[in-house]
């Protein structure tokens, strides 16, 4: 198993805490009285205060889950560590997952558009339902695995909005952009965890060895 650099780690997590902050910092638009220009764009909309209150649960969600999972990643005290990965994994699975799974059907950039997204919804819960398993049962090295695909795919949001800009200063079509900026960090999110992070037997064997020789 490749070891992620220290200093890797650290700038990804700073630009994605950046990337979090600055859709945190757009949240009063969500809840304002006035419909935001993406969501009149939608409209009209079957069940639409359905659809509004799915987004405000899963923007919400989202801007929790994010830096919850990237702090996961640094050394915590065990019971900090435990009771925030249970509340994230509660987050992600209950509401933005289920959300995700939802908004999706309304998605720009039709039926590839919405396939991107579930795509990256269900390499989510997939990964998160693991991540969960393999804490459980002391598989560390498997559990911090899933927990990058998790926190690959919630970057999507970040990655997705930074390309777009690019995308938008060099005047590429908006539907193309669009459908590029969505697959290309969901593929290449989970892509990336599995070169860094490929399944070692051996090591997560040797970790449980670890584990049980300290009990």
């Amino acid at each position: 198993m490749v070891a992620v650099p220290t200093g890797v780690k650290i700038v990804f997590g700073l630009l994605v805490l950046l990337g979090a902050a600055v859709i945190a910092a757009s949240i009063p638009a969500y809840f304002a009285d006035d419909l935001a220009p993406f969501v009149i764009e939608k409209l009209p909309l079957p069940m639409e205060d359905v659809w509004i209150f799915a987004l405000k649960a899963h923007v919400v969600a989202a801007v929790f889950s994010l830096p919850a999972c990237i702090a996961l990643q640094w050394r915590l005290p065990r019971r900090a560590h435990r009771w925030l990965g249970r509340v994230t994994g509660l987050a992600v699975l209950c509401v933005l997952a289920p959300s995700g799974f939802y908004l999706a059907l309304f998605a720009k950039g039709g039926v590839l558009g919405t396939l991107g997204f579930v795509l990256s919804a269900v390499i989510t819960v997939v990964a998160m339902i693991r991540a969960v398993q393999h804490a459980r049962a002391r598989r560390y090295p498997a559990h911090r695995r899933a927990a990058w695909h998790v926190i690959a795919q919630l970057s999507v949001a970040v990655t997705s909005r930074a390309m777009l800009i690019a995308f938008d200063a060099a005047a590429v079509d908006e539907e193309l952009a669009y459908l590029v900026a969505l697959w290309v960090p969901v593929v290449f999110g989970a892509v990336l965890v599995e070169l860094l992070l490929p399944k070692t037997r051996r090591s997560y064997v040797a970790a449980h060895a670890l584990v049980a020789a300290h009990r």
